[in-house]
């Protein structure tokens, strides 16, 4: 079991919202911040309608990031292209990420209608991570939800059909201290058996203490689940989360910091998270806010793993 230090990350955000804002380093990050918008030549400027690529090269494919969402508008035109309908966002997206976590889900069910246009919109590498239903983490705190459990897996098992579901997240309040047998028993519904990867986001600092660490990382290293190793930014320290990975398949980070990450961290990022990849899926989500930084830090983070893998292959 690898056990990483704290995710307790010091850089300056002011500068690293400067960063992204001065005008001179947009111009140089254009390949990152819009390579669609490029203008195109007339034999390609008919090509919208065919199935979603991504154009510039790519990491090793267990490596997934991207953001908490992509509906957002006021990503154009730092992000999305200022021409770009609703109903594409979600194709431009995947032209330059391969996952997204889906909140949605958080509050309601997709319908078959919303799953299917994903599902099209999308290329055959992209995956969708999803936050479990607050119906299970927060209004039943795990218990008595095997109803909600099943009907939330089943709405979401077109897309585990297609091969493009990463993992569901649970995302537990931060007043919900350490139940191991709570936690045990809700792990050993039946419905959970074949369930994709799992990853439970704890924002209680006692279940990174003692004896409660110790039997969760070891129920986890036993039951294939991942811990969500979360950067939370503005947070307090003690709710930083230590960086565990007991699942043997998989694992998560939730980058959270408001103002988004410098360029020399998301480097260091991509060759820490690209080191993992070699034994396991990774998936990265940065934080939505009104401005595109995640977003923007997402391609780039991507491109660091390109160019670092690129670089160790040589």
């Amino acid at each position: 079991m690898h056990i990483a230090p704290h995710l307790r990350y010091t850089g300056n955000n002011t500068a690293a919202i400067v960063q992204w804002q001065n005008a001179a380093l947009w111009q140089r990050m254009s390949w990152v911040r819009n390579p669609l918008a490029a203008p195109k030549s007339p034999q390609r400027a008919n090509r919208s309608k065919r199935p979603v690529t991504r154009e510039s090269s790519a990491p090793p494919a267990r490596f997934f990031a991207g953001t908490s969402g992509w509906a957002y508008p006021t990503w154009k035109p730092g992000f999305y292209p200022a021409s770009t309908s609703s109903r594409n966002l979600l194709r431009f997206y995947s032209s330059q990420l391969n996952s997204v976590e889906v909140n949605y889900t958080f509050t309601k069910l997709p319908t078959v209608a919303m799953v299917e246009s994903w599902l099209a919109q999308t290329p055959g590498d992209f995956r969708f991570s999803f936050k479990a239903p607050q119906r299970i983490t927060h209004f039943s705190r795990l218990l008595d939800c095997t109803a909600h459990v099943e009907a939330f897996l089943v709405s979401v098992a077109p897309i585990a059909a297609a091969g493009k579901l990463g993992l569901i997240l649970f995302q537990l309040p931060p007043n919900f201290k350490p139940d191991l047998p709570r936690l045990r028993a809700f792990l050993d519904l039946p419905a959970l058996a074949t369930a994709p990867p799992l990853a439970f986001e704890f924002r209680h600092p006692g279940w990174f203490e003692g004896e409660a660490r110790e039997q969760t990382e070891a129920l986890f290293a036993q039951r294939n689940v991942a811990f969500c190793n979360a950067d939370y930014g503005d947070a307090p320290v003690d709710l930083q989360t230590p960086e565990l990975h007991p699942a043997a398949t998989h694992t998560c980070f939730r980058l959270r910091r408001p103002g988004g990450y410098s360029l020399a961290e998301l480097q260091s990022f991509a060759k820490r998270f690209l080191a993992l990849a070699a034994s396991r899926d990774v998936y990265v989500y940065l934080r939505h806010e009104d401005e595109p930084t995640g977003a923007l830090n997402a391609v780039a983070l991507r491109q660091f793993a390109s160019q670092t893998a690129e670089s160790d292959a040589k």
